[in-house]
């Protein structure tokens, strides 16, 4: 996006269907991916705005229905489903701390394949750049203020491969049809979500 960002998340954090969607999209490198943050942008959208940030664990669906036995069923889980899919997972995240900083503390066990994170926040035209402030505090006052900004939702997930995925959803267009997706749409955040998991090194074994 060439569109400036400021989060709207009210703790102060800096943050058609899902099949469909997936159906239209030709260049994923891990479609697995794509659909687990459809999901998941499906999920929370069906809870409205001005919500927290939210993260998630991605776990493979074939190991949790093999380990995980008791809690795939109650998810509704089967063998039938695991094969090359993840199951998102919500994670407890407190209100106090930003989620840059949470994502700072985290390094997640080898059980858990990628995470998402979602967050809210405000996009400015790129005209707004030059006149945002320096003061976190103020360019945030002055992002709310602005007459052009628009509220979105981002859902971002990343996997120990290397793979990126992202899902927005305008607060001015608020469809499922209306949901933009991409490998590399908030490079900060995907980079911040990466340096939880050993991102595996192309070339390396």
């Amino acid at each position: 996006m060439d569109e400036h960002t400021q989060d709207t998340s009210r703790d102060g954090t800096h943050d058609e269907t899902p099949e469909d969607a997936v159906s239209d999209l030709t260049d994923l490198t891990d479609p697995a991916l794509a659909a687990a943050v459809l999901e998941v942008e499906s999920h929370v959208a069906a809870d409205g705005w001005d919500r927290q940030a939210r993260l998630y664990a991605l776990v493979d669906t074939h190991r949790l229905v093999e380990h995980e036995p008791e809690l795939a069923t109650a998810m509704g889980l089967d063998a039938s489903s695991a094969q090359g899919s993840f199951t998102p997972i919500e994670q407890e995240i407190g209100t106090e701390t930003p989620l840059e900083q949470v994502l700072q503390s985290i390094m997640w066990p080898a059980s858990v394949t990628g995470c998402a994170a979602v967050v809210e926040r405000l996009v400015l035209p790129p005209s707004a750049d030059r006149e945002i402030p320096d003061d976190v505090s103020a360019a945030q006052a002055f992002a709310e203020d602005h007459p052009d900004r628009q509220e979105v939702r981002i859902v971002a997930g990343v996997t120990r491969a290397g793979a990126t995925y992202c899902a927005l959803r305008l607060r001015a267009h608020d469809d499922d049809q209306s949901v933009v997706g991409g490998t590399d749409l908030v490079p900060e955040l995907l980079e911040l979500l990466g340096n939880t998991l050993d991102i595996e090194e192309e070339g390396t074994e």
